[in-house]
């Protein structure tokens, strides 16, 4: 939801001293010197657990610290399955595949997301399909995509087939931008009429809630990305989550190169990957699992800040939680006004020109060279979106109590 900040109405285009003012903005809450976009905090028990893990010689795909990650996952999201693998995009592409995804399908995905969703559609040698999102929630918009699936597409034998390519819909993936949860329950509602498997890319949700249930676990399937600028980090690493205990042992061993369990002998049934998350990975995971409760807590306390220094500052908005829901706030976003949309770039340069890091949302997926050609609905909102949004310093560290 978006927090109106002294919007102007009727006023002509404020001057360039709106990068002055952000600046100002940021600096009230940061205080002197650079700030990155996100860093990682490494303040628990991270050099004992890999220290431990050194000393037992298990850093690759066994060790206890996976399956101690994986079981710490599962309670703190209440999924009934997390399965660790190398990374989200890894998570990602072994989801789709649970799901039933075929060569030759399509799967709708937001053109507003970070290119490995759409990646892994690939890796499946699937088409993306571009959706449009909500303003409110920056993910997919429930109603919109009825409208265009109502126009696009029929349900004959079971299956979604677009009328114009002639193709299979098979799957929705819906992703939880920034943080911020899509509207789960009018997504899974449509999924259910068009007959659509739906994976959360929950990659950058870790620690957010729709209605107190954690994001990735309401569809088929979720993942979860621990890169190192994500709320927690693996370094590298991603999770699968799951309430189907089938779908998680399959996952297991589709990620262990699809080996028939053996004391000895190494033989595979199927093709398989090398996704499985290594024990250092993990071990690093755990201790950074510890923390997460206080690293949301410093997050939200962060946007309290911003909140309280943008407040006066016309023809910005910052990014706010959703209704019903509860945010990890990953990276804390601001929001031109429409009107103001030039100014962008010339806010971008100065932050970053100052030593304050911020950057724009990503490039939409369906502009990138590898997906032009790929079917589209009409992405107003997406469009006008990625001229105004521009994400901020936002280290959990910056929040904690006593940060300047």
């Amino acid at each position: 939801m978006l927090m109106p900040a002294n919007t102007l109405m009727n006023q002509p285009a404020i001057s360039s001293a709106l990068p002055d003012a952000v600046i100002k903005a940021l600096r009230t809450v940061i205080g002197a010197g650079k700030a990155n976009l996100h860093e990682p905090s490494f303040n628990g028990n991270e050099w004992v657990y890999l220290k431990e893990c050194l000393d037992s010689t298990f850093v690759s795909s066994v060790g206890s610290y996976v399956d101690r990650f994986e079981k710490d996952l599962a309670t703190f999201t209440g999924a009934r399955h997390a399965v660790a693998v190398v990374n989200g995009t890894a998570a990602l592409h072994l989801a789709l595949l649970l799901a039933g995804v075929k060569e030759g399908d399509e799967v709708l995905l937001p053109s507003l997301t970070f290119i490995a969703t759409a990646n892994a559609v690939a890796y499946c040698k699937a088409v993306p399909h571009f959706i449009d999102c909500n303003e409110h929630t920056l993910g997919v918009d429930p109603a919109a995509l009825r409208d265009y699936l109502q126009r696009s597409c029929e349900v004959r034998d079971g299956h979604c087939f677009n009328k114009s390519s002639g193709r299979i819909v098979r799957a929705l993936v819906p992703m939880h931008t920034f943080g911020h949860p899509v509207d789960i329950d009018g997504l899974l509602a449509v999924a259910a009429d068009y007959q659509l498997a739906l994976v959360e890319d929950a990659a950058e949700s870790l620690g957010s809630y729709r209605a107190g249930r954690h994001t990735g676990t309401h569809g088929l399937l979720g993942v979860l990305s621990f890169n190192g600028n994500k709320t927690i980090t693996t370094g590298g690493g991603g999770a699968i989550l799951t309430n189907d205990a089938a779908l998680a042992k399959l996952a297991k061993h589709l990620s262990t190169t699809a080996k028939i369990p053996h004391a000895w002998e190494y033989s595979h049934d199927v093709v398989g990957y090398n996704y499985r998350m290594p024990n250092l990975n993990a071990a690093l995971g755990c201790a950074q699992l510890e923390q997460l409760p206080d690293l949301l807590a410093n997050k939200r306390r962060l946007f309290e800040k911003y909140r309280s220094a943008f407040a006066d500052v016309a023809g910005v908005q910052l990014f706010h939680e959703p209704a019903d829901c509860h945010s990890n706030y990953w990276l804390q976003t601001l929001v031109l006004d429409e009107k103001f949309a030039a100014q962008r770039d010339a806010i971008l340069q100065a932050t970053n020109a100052a030593g304050l890091m911020t950057r724009p949302v990503w490039t939409l997926a369906h502009q990138q060279l590898p997906f032009r050609d790929c079917p589209s609905m009409p992405l107003p909102v997406a469009q006008s979106l990625a001229q105004r949004l521009i994400n901020i310093p936002s280290s959990a560290f910056l929040g904690a109590v006593g940060a300047a």
